[in-house]
């Protein structure tokens, strides 16, 4: 790798660290706010889907605006948003006519953010002059799971000392890497996927088979990843009985290290392994996470089950962005915006099918979990029942028969 792409790197690091910050913060306090605020489980569950909607319109968007506008001041206003959201959780609950309307602002303003660097950071990686671009796209994503690490230890630390009330201190300053990472994007080098004009239509990527293929696996991924990780500290603390800051570490901590960790076996041998088939595997392994965490009569088995969930879906999201790009290398921004809209559906579906679910049977949270096991099973189907598509460049053998 050339030496001034070396800050590039960091910069998409901290980038996915970000991202991980706006999407997991706010969880950790759900039944917080649900207990200060008044807000049901079910509306709990629709901010999830607000944060995610509004991500998936900003996915659509960028697909016609960041290749006029430029990578360089797209991904810095991103990072912006990012923070304005995480300030304004703190206080905008407080000032607008309803709380629920106050957090369902901030979380606009940081998905807006948060759907910019999805759609920005991939490519920009991907556009560095690396080696083995699917080992350092797994490497990319496993820094979301490691900064979701992160978020639940030293915001569950501080907890632990300074107590829940003061809960909007810790979202100030998480606000402040976002700042950060908005400089050092504005001095790193910064390539293009594709040179202006050579990539693919947005049109012609909507006629393709493949196109679908891909965005059924790319949606099934975000939702089979989104319906336990956003619910796991939740699903710990009142499902399984234990203190907030157990389920703190042993929900979402889990989930996230394990995740992580996949991604890196994934870098490690993901390229001996056919895609298709790893992430057949993938699949089958987060059906048993599910029915796992949601069947079983112990609590150390439902935990162990929430981080095979984890695992499993380590290598789903990197796994089909590295297929989408060697089956369609003209994709260029309009596909990684249209992939991270897919995946944003499924993120924004999962988790208010959990909260929905949870509500009808009378806030029992694992039969909102066991529902959430259609999403890694439909993913299964397509991977076994998929019919090779034609490519717009030519046939792929990575691709499924």
């Amino acid at each position: 790798m050339a030496n001034p792409y070396k800050k590039t790197v960091i910069a998409c690091y901290l980038g996915y660290v970000t991202q991980a910050i706006v999407n997991n913060f706010a969880p950790l306090l759900f039944l917080l706010f649900h207990r200060q605020y008044g807000i049901s489980l079910e509306r709990i569950g629709l901010l999830i889907t607000v944060n995610f909607v509004t991500q998936l319109t900003v996915d659509t968007l960028s697909a016609r605006f960041v290749d006029r506008i430029g990578y360089r001041k797209c991904v810095c206003a991103a990072h912006l948003f990012c923070a304005a959201g995480l300030i304004g959780l703190t206080f905008l609950p407080s000032v607008l006519p309803s709380p629920f309307l106050g957090l369902c602002a901030a979380m606009v303003l940081y998905a807006v953010g948060g759907g910019l660097i999805e759609v920005l950071v991939s490519p920009i990686l991907e556009a560095c002059p690396l080696g083995e671009k699917s080992a350092a796209m797994s490497l990319l994503h496993s820094f979301y799971c490691w900064g979701s690490v992160l978020v639940v230890l030293l915001t569950t630390a501080f907890f632990h000392f300074f107590g829940t009330s003061a809960w909007r201190v810790p979202a100030v300053l998480w606000a402040l890497l976002p700042v950060c990472n908005f400089f050092l994007f504005l001095r790193v080098p910064i390539n293009t996927l594709t040179e202006k004009g050579g990539g693919m239509s947005i049109r012609a990527l909507l006629s393709s088979g493949l196109f679908w293929y891909l965005f059924a696996l790319m949606l099934c991924a975000g939702a089979s990843e989104l319906a336990m990780s956003q619910w796991a500290s939740a699903f710990a603390e009142s499902g399984l009985k234990v203190s907030k800051a157990v389920g703190d570490l042993l929900g979402p901590c889990l989930f996230a290290v394990l995740m992580g960790s996949s991604r890196v076996v994934h870098a490690k041998i993901g390229s001996r392994v056919p895609m298709p088939l790893y992430l057949g595997a993938s699949a089958c392994a987060c059906i048993a996470g599910y029915l796992m965490a949601s069947l079983s009569g112990s609590a150390y088995l439902s935990l162990l089950g929430c981080g095979l969930c984890g695992f499993s879906v380590g290598a789903m999201w990197p796994g089909t962005f590295s297929l989408a790009a060697r089956a369609c290398p003209r994709g260029g921004t309009a596909l990684f915006a249209l992939l991270a809209f897919a995946g944003d559906v499924g993120c924004a579906f999962g988790p208010f099918l959990v909260g929905l679910a949870t509500s009808r049977f009378q806030d029992d949270l694992k039969q909102g979990i066991l529902v959430a096991a259609v999403f890694p099973a439909i993913m299964l189907l397509f991977l076994l029942f998929g019919r090779k598509k034609e490519r717009p460049d030519g046939p792929d053998p990575s691709l499924p028969a």
